[in-house]
């Protein structure tokens, strides 16, 4: 339910509209001579010392919201022993209430249209994977909903009231579905797409152009029982045996590639999106994989997957190479996301790296995981999504071995904290801030674990039926838990002396980051289910965080413009701090280790790098003098609808203005 404020101090009543108005005690009085009409216990003058006494215990308190001046009344009534009165007032408060989420559902029908046509709706913007469409329409309305069925009928009052008031922002409400998923490329490689009741199968891909055709149908299929990323691992490894297998020539490979590519960009999705695809990319064959025995169409093959590092190359170049050349107007490919496992048996000094920087330095789409400076070892993490990194070392006491859990895991559900706020509203009270930290991170546990016995009952239930067929169960999925503006955080806090960019902040982000993981550990040990912090993305969060944060507090501290306020991805560096990448590094390094879930740092340029060696120089040094995870680079560039690529950021083509100067030189020569 929506709190109300009042302002005890100066009487004036802030109404769940938002609207302010004076405090009239007469409503408490008409309510409690209502409820003793009902019950005949008591008469007009009894009510009078009723509200006596509720606006009594209201003295000296400088905000009180509607819930607590009715939970005094409650409590009011049972002391006096009215308690025929207090159960019909509380079953009165109940029955208003579920009018009020009625008419509030009611009314998001009647407007949700509008909204999204007049694109006033901030969700219209909050997926960068959705256009505006028919289909994003349908998703928009019934995805309203879907958020109320999950705030008003699963989640608790106080879980609901958290998130409506932007205390907390829990993700994919609009969805009664879990995250994000990786799956295992090997299993459905040996066993192909079947084994739902009712529904067209096939068997083991026998050939490449079967094997990635039944990949774009799982994950097209299995995206549309998640809500987020759909992941794939080692997919140059495991797909090198059919390049083997069939003698196929680069450009062969070339074209199944690209076919592949083409069809995972077409918004076949729910809402009209695109599948949101990760691949991680081996470039090596990992040992573990070495000696194994590859089987196409459930026929074992001569040779081993340690034996195929020729047809991985090409698989490498091709992807590459169409990746890098985009679709026919030349712009860029959104997914598959490419995730590169750097290790130490990386060949830098190879063709195919040289192609891979090239990429990065033109467009800057693939994701570099470091191996270069960690214990980890490529078969320890699964990439999911574009931030998610998963440990699953921790996975080991949940039994089944390393192998075993590892492809099969991913995030159940993402509820984020608004850090900004408690900045602003515990100004210099470290301890104030904490404990209310702690409070939302109780919040979000709570709500995690209720959408885990949510999903997995309907899972049971058949309502995912592929995820219940290739998964089967979400023991090895985590809970995840993120931060939003810890750099405002930071400014209001300290009243704008400290930020994410000094290291009195950074230092107190790091101490907040610890406070996190250690509650992630306890949450962990008394639920039995993993959790992780992870840097989310907030596309849209950030934005209904800001929003919501200057209606309620008009001198909060904020990103962006006064009719566009934003709050700082997690812990990162206010944007436009410094273009030097290595400044960048040095700042959040050690704030990246502390996620155990997903983060990324982008290393933004001003243009395309130079050269595809300074681009290779550059993610080398990176990743070897710095511990971080996961490593961007993001150059600036324009595609231009006439002349395609253009360096640098151009709000109109340079090229296509010097055309029509020359056009108008030769109108002018010869008049």
């Amino acid at each position: 339910m929506q709190s109300t404020l009042i302002s005890v101090g100066c009487n004036r009543l802030h109404k769940r509209d938002g609207s302010l108005v004076a405090f009239d005690a007469d409503k408490i009085r008409q309510a409690l001579i209502a409820a003793g009409k009902a019950t005949g216990e008591y008469a007009e003058p009894e009510a009078e010392g009723l509200l006596n006494a509720v606006l009594a215990r209201l003295e000296g308190q400088a905000r009180v919201n509607v819930e607590q001046i009715q939970d005094r009344v409650e409590r009011v009534l049972m002391d006096a022993g009215y308690f025929l009165a207090m159960r019909a007032y509380i079953v009165y408060r109940e029955q208003h209430g579920r009018l009020r989420r009625d008419r509030r559902t009611m009314v998001e029908v009647a407007t949700s249209m509008n909204e999204y046509l007049d694109r006033d709706d901030w969700r219209v913007q909050a997926n960068a994977n959705q256009g505006y469409s028919l289909g994003g329409l349908v998703l928009n309305v019934s995805g309203k909903v879907t958020a109320n069925y999950w705030l008003d009928e699963v989640y608790s009052e106080a879980i609901g009231t958290a998130h409506r008031e932007a205390d907390l922002h829990v993700h994919d409400l609009d969805m009664l579905a879990g995250y994000c998923a990786g799956w295992s490329l090997r299993t459905l490689l040996h066993e192909g797409l079947n084994g739902v009741p009712g529904r067209v199968e096939a068997g083991p891909p026998k050939h490449l152009s079967s094997a990635l055709g039944q990949m774009v149908n799982f994950l097209g299929t299995l995206q549309n029982e998640w809500a987020g990323a759909q992941a794939f691992s080692s997919f140059d490894t495991y797909l090198a045996p059919y390049v083997r297998q069939d003698k196929l020539s680069f450009q062969e490979v070339r074209q199944a590639i690209q076919e592949f590519i083409y069809n995972l960009n077409v918004p076949s999705r729910w809402g009209t999106q695109t599948p949101f695809t990760n691949l991680t990319f081996d470039w090596v064959c990992p040992q573990d994989l070495r000696e194994q025995i590859p089987s196409i169409g459930g026929e074992e093959m001569p040779f081993a997957y340690g034996d195929l590092q020729v047809e991985m190359d090409l698989l490498n170049r091709a992807y590459i190479e169409v990746m890098q050349a985009g679709d026919a107007k030349g712009r860029v490919f959104t997914f598959p996301i490419p995730t590169y496992n750097i290790t130490h048996d990386f060949p830098w000094d190879s063709e195919n790296a040289d192609r891979l920087f090239e990429m990065t330095a033109r467009y800057g789409l693939p994701y570099f995981q470091n191996f270069l400076n960690s214990d980890l070892q490529p078969n320890q993490v699964r990439s999911m999504c574009c931030r998610l990194q998963l440990d699953v070392r921790e996975l080991l006491k949940r039994g089944g071995g390393l192998f075993g859990s590892a492809e099969q895991t991913g995030s159940l559900g993402v509820v984020t904290i608004n850090c900004a706020r408690l900045g602003y509203v515990f100004k210099g009270d470290t301890s104030g801030l904490l404990k209310r930290l702690d409070t939302l991170m109780e919040l979000a546990m709570e709500s995690l674990e209720v959408k885990r016995k949510v999903i997995q009952h309907h899972m049971d239930a058949g309502l995912y039926p592929y995820t219940k067929r290739y998964l089967g169960t979400l023991r090895n999925h985590f809970s995840t838990i993120g931060l939003n503006g810890m750099h405002e955080m930071l400014r209001n806090y300290t009243g704008d002396e400290q930020g994410m960019h000094t290291e009195k902040g950074r230092q107190f982000a790091l101490d907040l980051l610890d406070h996190v993981r250690a509650t992630l550990l306890r949450f962990q040990e008394e639920t039995g289910h993993m959790y992780n912090l992870e840097a989310t993305p907030a596309e849209g969060t950030t934005y209904r965080f800001a929003k919501e944060d200057r209606k309620r507090y008009p001198d909060i501290l904020q990103a962006g413009s006064v009719e566009a306020p934003y709050y700082t991805n997690s812990s990162q560096l206010p944007v436009g701090f410094t273009d030097d990448p290595f400044e960048a590094l040095e700042l959040q390094d050690e704030l990246q280790c502390k996620y155990t879930g997903g983060t990324v740092l982008h290393l933004y340029m001003a243009e395309r790098i130079s050269s595809t060696e300074a681009c290779k120089q550059l993610v080398r040094k990176a990743l070897g003098r710095f511990r971080l995870p996961y490593l961007t680079v993001t150059p600036t560039f324009s595609i231009c609808p006439v002349h395609g690529y253009l360096d640098g950021e151009h709000e109109f083509c340079p090229k296509c203005d010097e055309v029509l100067l020359l056009r108008e030189q030769n109108l002018g020569t010869a008049h």
